[in-house]
C-alpha cells in the first residue's frame, strides 16, 4: 500500500469522466489553478457518499470562491457515476477508477476480498486529498468504513485552517 506524506506530489492521473471524456489532474490544475480537493467515494449505490457529494455541491460556490475545485473519484462504472451526477446534478468532474491503479496510488483503502467483513461486494472506500496549485498534498484523510469521513462544513474548516495556517 502507497503512503503519501504531507508536502508530497500527489500522483497524475488520467482517467475517463463520467461523460465519457478523459480527465486529467494535470491539465486540470493548469485549467483550473488553486487547490484541488480529490474525494474519493464508494460508488453511485452508496446512500452515504451520495449524501456527501450533495454537500459538497451545495457549497461549491463557497469553495470555488476560495480557488478550491473538487473532482470526485471511485471504482465505480462511468455509467452508473453519470446518472448519479445528473440525478444530483453535481457539477464537478467525476470520473472512473476502475482498474483500481490511482485507488493504490494514493493509499485510498480498497475494500476487497481480503476485508474482514461484508460490505456491498468489492469497492474503493471515502478518501480526501487536498492539493495545493502546485499537486502537492496539504491534507489527507482515508477512510475503511462509509462513516467518520469529513462533512462538506468540515473541509470548509479544513481549507479555512490551512490557508490561514500556510507557511510561505
Amino acid at each position: 500500500m502507497t503512503t503519501l506524506l504531507l508536502g508530497d506530489k500527489a500522483p497524475l492521473f488520467e482517467l475517463p469522466l463520467a461523460e465519457g471524456k478523459t480527465y486529467s489532474l494535470e491539465q486540470d490544475l493548469t485549467d483550473r489553478p488553486g487547490w484541488r480537493f480529490l474525494v474519493f467515494f464508494r460508488g453511485s449505490w452508496c446512500p452515504v457518499c451520495n449524501q456527501d457529494l450533495k454537500e459538497i455541491e451545495e457549497s461549491i460556490s463557497y469553495f470555488e470562491g476560495k480557488g478550491v475545485y473538487f473532482t470526485a473519484l471511485s471504482t465505480d462504472t462511468q455509467d452508473n457515476s453519470l446518472s448519479m451526477k445528473k440525478e444530483h446534478s453535481l457539477s464537478y468532474p467525476i470520473v472512473s477508477d476502475l482498474t483500481k491503479e490511482i485507488l493504490k496510488k494514493y493509499g485510498a483503502y480498497y475494500h476487497g476480498e481480503d476485508a474482514p467483513y461484508e460490505d456491498h461486494g468489492f469497492h474503493g472506500e471515502a478518501a480526501h486529498y487536498l492539493l495545493d496549485e502546485k499537486g502537492h498534498i496539504l491534507y489527507q484523510q482515508q477512510q475503511t468504513s462509509p462513516y467518520g469521513r469529513p462533512s462538506a462544513k468540515e473541509l470548509r474548516k479544513v481549507v479555512q485552517y490551512i490557508k490561514g495556517n500556510l507557511k510561505q
